[in-house]
Protein backbone atom coordinates (compact mmCIF):
# COMPACT_ATOMS: atom_id res chain seq x y z
CA UNK A 1 0.00 0.00 0.00
CA UNK A 2 1.58 3.09 -0.85
CA UNK A 3 2.07 6.13 1.61
CA UNK A 4 -0.64 8.21 0.26
CA UNK A 5 -3.25 5.63 0.63
CA UNK A 6 -2.14 4.67 3.99
CA UNK A 7 -2.29 8.31 5.16
CA UNK A 8 -5.75 8.38 3.83
CA UNK A 9 -6.66 5.54 5.45
CA UNK A 10 -5.18 6.84 8.64
CA UNK A 11 -5.85 10.25 8.50
CA UNK A 12 -2.00 10.94 9.88
CA UNK A 13 1.90 10.46 9.01
CA UNK A 14 2.12 6.97 11.00
CA UNK A 15 6.11 6.89 11.75
CA UNK A 16 8.07 5.75 14.98
CA UNK A 17 9.57 8.55 16.71
CA UNK A 18 12.75 8.32 18.86
CA UNK A 19 11.45 8.50 22.13
CA UNK A 20 14.64 10.30 23.45
CA UNK A 21 13.99 12.92 21.04
CA UNK A 22 12.65 16.29 22.86
CA UNK A 23 9.65 16.96 21.01
CA UNK A 24 8.95 20.33 22.04
CA UNK A 25 12.53 21.54 20.92
CA UNK A 26 12.44 19.60 17.53
CA UNK A 27 9.12 21.05 16.44
CA UNK A 28 11.14 24.45 17.83
CA UNK A 29 13.59 23.62 15.47
CA UNK A 30 11.05 22.62 12.34
CA UNK A 31 8.96 25.63 12.58
CA UNK A 32 12.31 27.83 12.00
CA UNK A 33 13.23 25.86 9.01
CA UNK A 34 10.34 25.72 7.51
CA UNK A 35 9.12 29.26 8.20
CA UNK A 36 6.15 27.85 10.22
CA UNK A 37 3.21 28.65 12.69
CA UNK A 38 1.43 26.50 15.03
CA UNK A 39 -2.20 27.76 15.36
CA UNK A 40 -3.89 25.65 18.27
CA UNK A 41 -7.42 26.45 19.33
CA UNK A 42 -7.96 26.29 23.14
CA UNK A 43 -9.86 23.14 23.42
CA UNK A 44 -6.53 21.03 22.30
CA UNK A 45 -4.44 18.84 24.68
CA UNK A 46 -2.25 21.33 27.18
CA UNK A 47 1.50 20.13 25.20
CA UNK A 48 0.08 21.29 22.13
CA UNK A 49 -1.12 24.97 23.71
CA UNK A 50 1.99 24.99 25.40
CA UNK A 51 3.82 24.44 22.07
CA UNK A 52 1.53 26.99 19.87
CA UNK A 53 2.70 30.78 18.28
CA UNK A 54 -1.06 31.34 19.33
CA UNK A 55 -3.79 29.76 20.90
CA UNK A 56 -7.49 31.51 20.49
CA UNK A 57 -11.27 30.66 19.53
CA UNK A 58 -12.39 30.47 15.99
CA UNK A 59 -12.57 34.44 15.72
CA UNK A 60 -8.94 34.58 16.88
CA UNK A 61 -7.48 32.05 14.51
CA UNK A 62 -9.49 33.19 11.85
CA UNK A 63 -7.78 36.73 12.37
CA UNK A 64 -4.42 35.16 12.82
CA UNK A 65 -4.82 33.17 9.94
CA UNK A 66 -5.42 35.92 7.71
CA UNK A 67 -2.72 38.29 9.11
CA UNK A 68 0.75 36.04 9.42
CA UNK A 69 3.23 36.23 7.07
CA UNK A 70 4.44 32.22 7.42
CA UNK A 71 4.67 30.19 4.64
CA UNK A 72 2.86 27.27 6.56
CA UNK A 73 0.45 26.87 8.54
CA UNK A 74 0.00 24.38 11.36
CA UNK A 75 -3.83 23.97 12.36
CA UNK A 76 -3.98 22.36 15.59
CA UNK A 77 -7.27 22.39 15.99
CA UNK A 78 -10.35 20.64 13.53
CA UNK A 79 -11.07 20.45 9.68
CA UNK A 80 -13.17 23.33 9.44
CA UNK A 81 -10.74 25.31 10.59
CA UNK A 82 -7.38 24.56 8.68
CA UNK A 83 -9.75 24.53 5.59
CA UNK A 84 -10.80 28.71 7.29
CA UNK A 85 -7.05 29.27 7.30
CA UNK A 86 -6.61 27.92 3.70
CA UNK A 87 -9.87 30.18 2.47
CA UNK A 88 -8.03 32.97 4.23
CA UNK A 89 -4.39 32.52 3.17
CA UNK A 90 -5.10 30.19 0.09
CA UNK A 91 -1.18 30.97 -1.16
CA UNK A 92 0.40 29.41 2.35
CA UNK A 93 0.84 25.59 2.95
CA UNK A 94 -1.72 24.75 5.67
CA UNK A 95 -1.54 21.26 7.41
CA UNK A 96 -3.44 19.72 9.88
CA UNK A 97 -1.82 17.27 12.34
CA UNK A 98 -4.63 14.78 12.07
CA UNK A 99 -6.77 14.70 8.80
CA UNK A 100 -10.05 12.76 10.46
CA UNK A 101 -10.25 15.79 13.30
CA UNK A 102 -13.96 16.25 11.61
CA UNK A 103 -16.65 18.39 13.63
CA UNK A 104 -19.93 16.88 14.61
CA UNK A 105 -21.71 20.19 14.40
CA UNK A 106 -20.15 20.96 10.81
CA UNK A 107 -21.60 17.06 9.99
CA UNK A 108 -24.85 18.20 10.93
CA UNK A 109 -25.34 20.22 8.30
CA UNK A 110 -24.47 18.53 4.75
CA UNK A 111 -24.29 21.54 2.06
CA UNK A 112 -26.33 19.52 -0.48
CA UNK A 113 -29.27 19.64 2.51
CA UNK A 114 -28.42 23.27 3.54
CA UNK A 115 -28.50 24.38 -0.50
CA UNK A 116 -32.13 23.18 -0.22
CA UNK A 117 -33.54 24.13 2.79
CA UNK A 118 -31.92 28.20 1.56
CA UNK A 119 -33.95 27.67 -1.57
CA UNK A 120 -37.38 27.77 1.20
CA UNK A 121 -36.06 31.31 1.89
CA UNK A 122 -34.95 33.22 -1.46
CA UNK A 123 -35.58 36.32 0.43
CA UNK A 124 -32.64 35.76 3.94
CA UNK A 125 -29.54 36.62 4.14
CA UNK A 126 -27.45 33.56 5.63
CA UNK A 127 -26.02 33.85 8.45
CA UNK A 128 -23.41 30.40 9.14
CA UNK A 129 -21.17 29.93 12.45
CA UNK A 130 -17.50 29.01 11.19
CA UNK A 131 -18.25 25.65 12.62
CA UNK A 132 -18.76 24.07 9.60
CA UNK A 133 -17.58 23.08 6.00
CA UNK A 134 -16.22 25.39 3.44
CA UNK A 135 -18.54 24.92 1.12
CA UNK A 136 -21.11 25.51 3.40
CA UNK A 137 -19.39 28.73 3.91
CA UNK A 138 -20.06 29.03 0.26
CA UNK A 139 -23.52 28.98 0.35
CA UNK A 140 -23.42 31.98 3.17
CA UNK A 141 -23.84 36.07 3.13
CA UNK A 142 -22.02 36.27 6.31
CA UNK A 143 -19.70 33.53 8.32
CA UNK A 144 -20.16 34.54 12.45
CA UNK A 145 -18.08 33.06 15.57
CA UNK A 146 -19.23 32.50 18.93
CA UNK A 147 -17.74 36.00 19.69
CA UNK A 148 -19.17 37.96 17.31
CA UNK A 149 -22.76 36.10 16.56
CA UNK A 150 -24.66 38.56 18.51
CA UNK A 151 -23.20 41.94 17.35
CA UNK A 152 -23.49 40.57 13.48
CA UNK A 153 -27.08 40.22 13.41
CA UNK A 154 -27.44 43.34 15.39
CA UNK A 155 -25.35 44.94 12.55
CA UNK A 156 -28.10 44.19 9.76
CA UNK A 157 -31.38 46.19 9.33
CA UNK A 158 -33.96 45.12 12.07
CA UNK A 159 -36.36 44.17 9.11
CA UNK A 160 -33.78 41.96 7.40
CA UNK A 161 -34.91 38.20 6.91
CA UNK A 162 -32.04 35.74 8.83
CA UNK A 163 -31.42 32.08 7.92
CA UNK A 164 -28.60 30.83 10.72
CA UNK A 165 -26.82 27.73 10.60
CA UNK A 166 -25.72 25.23 11.73
CA UNK A 167 -26.02 25.27 15.37
CA UNK A 168 -29.65 25.75 16.81
CA UNK A 169 -28.58 26.26 20.57
CA UNK A 170 -26.30 28.90 19.58
CA UNK A 171 -29.09 30.50 17.09
CA UNK A 172 -31.37 30.22 19.60
CA UNK A 173 -29.28 32.39 22.03
CA UNK A 174 -28.68 34.91 19.90
CA UNK A 175 -32.16 34.88 18.92
CA UNK A 176 -33.25 35.56 22.75
CA UNK A 177 -30.53 38.18 22.54
CA UNK A 178 -31.37 40.17 19.65
CA UNK A 179 -34.60 39.93 19.45
CA UNK A 180 -34.36 38.68 15.94
CA UNK A 181 -36.72 35.65 14.53
CA UNK A 182 -34.66 33.58 13.15
CA UNK A 183 -34.69 30.89 10.98
CA UNK A 184 -32.87 27.86 12.33
CA UNK A 185 -31.34 24.81 10.81
CA UNK A 186 -31.10 22.03 13.23
CA UNK A 187 -28.00 21.53 14.23
CA UNK A 188 -25.55 20.77 17.16
CA UNK A 189 -22.48 20.30 18.81
CA UNK A 190 -22.53 16.52 20.15
CA UNK A 191 -19.72 17.83 23.37
CA UNK A 192 -22.23 20.65 24.18
CA UNK A 193 -25.34 18.85 23.83
CA UNK A 194 -24.46 16.82 26.59
CA UNK A 195 -24.54 18.55 29.76
CA UNK A 196 -26.85 17.51 32.37
CA UNK A 197 -28.66 20.08 34.14
CA UNK A 198 -29.30 18.12 37.16
CA UNK A 199 -25.32 16.98 37.77
CA UNK A 200 -24.53 20.22 37.51
CA UNK A 201 -27.44 21.26 39.81
CA UNK A 202 -26.07 18.80 42.19
CA UNK A 203 -22.78 20.07 41.73
CA UNK A 204 -23.24 23.45 42.20
CA UNK A 205 -24.79 22.40 45.37
CA UNK A 206 -21.36 20.62 46.79
CA UNK A 207 -19.93 24.44 45.39
CA UNK A 208 -22.14 27.13 46.20
CA UNK A 209 -19.74 29.93 45.79
CA UNK A 210 -18.67 28.50 42.10
CA UNK A 211 -19.58 30.28 39.26
CA UNK A 212 -20.98 28.90 36.48
CA UNK A 213 -20.35 29.92 33.02
CA UNK A 214 -21.64 28.22 29.75
CA UNK A 215 -20.76 28.32 25.95
CA UNK A 216 -24.00 29.05 23.72
CA UNK A 217 -23.40 25.83 22.16
CA UNK A 218 -25.00 24.34 25.01
CA UNK A 219 -29.04 23.45 25.13
CA UNK A 220 -31.30 26.24 26.63
CA UNK A 221 -31.93 24.57 29.71
CA UNK A 222 -28.44 24.80 30.88
CA UNK A 223 -27.77 28.29 29.43
CA UNK A 224 -30.82 29.35 31.87
CA UNK A 225 -28.02 27.93 34.83
CA UNK A 226 -25.77 30.14 33.71
CA UNK A 227 -23.78 33.38 35.76
CA UNK A 228 -22.51 33.64 32.16
CA UNK A 229 -22.13 32.78 28.93
CA UNK A 230 -19.76 33.39 26.03
CA UNK A 231 -17.26 32.15 23.28
CA UNK A 232 -14.12 30.64 24.83
CA UNK A 233 -12.25 33.69 25.13
CA UNK A 234 -15.58 35.16 26.81
CA UNK A 235 -15.23 32.43 29.28
CA UNK A 236 -11.58 32.72 29.92
CA UNK A 237 -11.74 36.50 30.54
CA UNK A 238 -14.45 36.06 32.64
CA UNK A 239 -12.45 33.59 34.63
CA UNK A 240 -9.62 36.35 35.13
CA UNK A 241 -11.72 39.15 35.53
CA UNK A 242 -14.65 37.96 38.22
CA UNK A 243 -13.45 38.26 41.79
CA UNK A 244 -15.07 34.29 42.46
CA UNK A 245 -12.39 31.44 43.30
CA UNK A 246 -14.07 28.45 41.86
CA UNK A 247 -15.77 28.05 38.09
CA UNK A 248 -17.86 25.07 37.11
CA UNK A 249 -17.01 25.31 33.23
CA UNK A 250 -19.70 24.22 30.81
CA UNK A 251 -17.68 23.69 27.39
CA UNK A 252 -15.24 21.54 25.95
CA UNK A 253 -12.36 20.75 29.15
CA UNK A 254 -9.31 21.52 26.70
CA UNK A 255 -9.95 25.62 27.86
CA UNK A 256 -9.70 24.84 31.75
CA UNK A 257 -5.47 24.85 31.33
CA UNK A 258 -5.77 28.18 29.77
CA UNK A 259 -7.87 29.19 32.53
CA UNK A 260 -5.48 27.57 35.18
CA UNK A 261 -2.27 29.04 33.88
CA UNK A 262 -4.06 32.63 33.84
CA UNK A 263 -5.58 32.09 37.35
CA UNK A 264 -3.45 29.46 39.20
CA UNK A 265 -4.96 30.35 42.99
CA UNK A 266 -8.47 29.91 41.68
CA UNK A 267 -10.39 26.16 40.81
CA UNK A 268 -12.22 25.52 37.61
CA UNK A 269 -14.50 22.54 37.75
CA UNK A 270 -15.54 21.15 34.22
CA UNK A 271 -19.15 20.63 33.94
CA UNK A 272 -20.63 17.06 34.14
CA UNK A 273 -22.26 15.42 31.09
CA UNK A 274 -24.87 13.08 31.02
CA UNK A 275 -23.12 9.73 29.97
CA UNK A 276 -21.40 7.50 32.35
CA UNK A 277 -17.66 8.40 31.35
CA UNK A 278 -17.95 11.75 33.19
CA UNK A 279 -15.66 13.46 30.36
CA UNK A 280 -16.88 16.58 27.98
CA UNK A 281 -14.14 16.20 25.52
CA UNK A 282 -14.10 16.73 21.54
CA UNK A 283 -13.02 13.21 20.33
CA UNK A 284 -12.18 15.39 17.09
CA UNK A 285 -9.79 18.06 18.83
CA UNK A 286 -8.58 15.34 21.04
CA UNK A 287 -6.82 13.13 17.80
CA UNK A 288 -4.24 15.47 17.45
CA UNK A 289 -0.95 15.21 19.72
CA UNK A 290 2.41 16.27 20.11
CA UNK A 291 3.29 13.67 17.72
CA UNK A 292 1.14 13.82 15.27
CA UNK A 293 1.94 17.62 15.16
CA UNK A 294 5.78 17.08 15.04
CA UNK A 295 5.39 14.13 12.11
CA UNK A 296 3.09 16.50 9.92
CA UNK A 297 5.68 19.47 10.25
CA UNK A 298 8.74 17.19 9.31
CA UNK A 299 7.10 15.47 6.25
CA UNK A 300 4.73 18.53 5.29
CA UNK A 301 1.57 16.37 5.19
CA UNK A 302 -1.02 15.90 6.07
CA UNK A 303 -2.08 18.96 3.89
CA UNK A 304 -5.58 21.24 3.29
CA UNK A 305 -6.40 21.69 0.82
CA UNK A 306 -10.03 23.63 -1.02
CA UNK A 307 -10.92 24.08 -4.39
CA UNK A 308 -10.33 27.35 -5.71
CA UNK A 309 -13.65 28.35 -6.94
CA UNK A 310 -14.76 27.74 -3.26
CA UNK A 311 -12.23 29.15 -2.36
CA UNK A 312 -13.70 32.49 -3.74
CA UNK A 313 -16.89 32.11 -2.78
CA UNK A 314 -16.25 30.96 0.72
CA UNK A 315 -13.85 33.91 1.46
CA UNK A 316 -16.34 36.76 0.82
CA UNK A 317 -18.13 35.96 3.79
CA UNK A 318 -15.33 35.35 6.01
CA UNK A 319 -13.76 38.69 4.77
CA UNK A 320 -17.39 40.07 5.52
CA UNK A 321 -17.30 38.74 9.20
CA UNK A 322 -13.64 40.37 9.74
CA UNK A 323 -14.92 43.49 8.25
CA UNK A 324 -17.57 43.78 10.89
CA UNK A 325 -15.72 42.35 13.70
CA UNK A 326 -12.76 45.09 13.28
CA UNK A 327 -15.06 47.82 13.02
CA UNK A 328 -16.47 47.04 16.19
CA UNK A 329 -12.91 46.64 17.69
CA UNK A 330 -14.12 42.62 18.51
Amino acid sequence: MDTLEELNRKGFVDEKIDPTLDLFLEIEKLKKEKKAIVLAHYYQDPDIQDIADYIGDSLGLSQEAARTDAEVIVFAGVHFMAETAKILSPDKKVLLPDFKAGCSLADSCPPHLFRKFKEKYPDHVVITYVNCTAELKALSDIVCTSTNAVQIVESLPKDTKIIFGPDKNLGAWVAKKTGRDLVLWNGACMVHEIFSREKITKLKERHPNAKFIAHPECEEAVLQMADYIGSTTGLLKYSINSDAQEFIVATESGIIHQMEKANPTKTFIPAPPNNSCACNECPYMKRNTLEKLYLCLKNGSPEVTVPADIIVQARKPIERMLEISAALGL
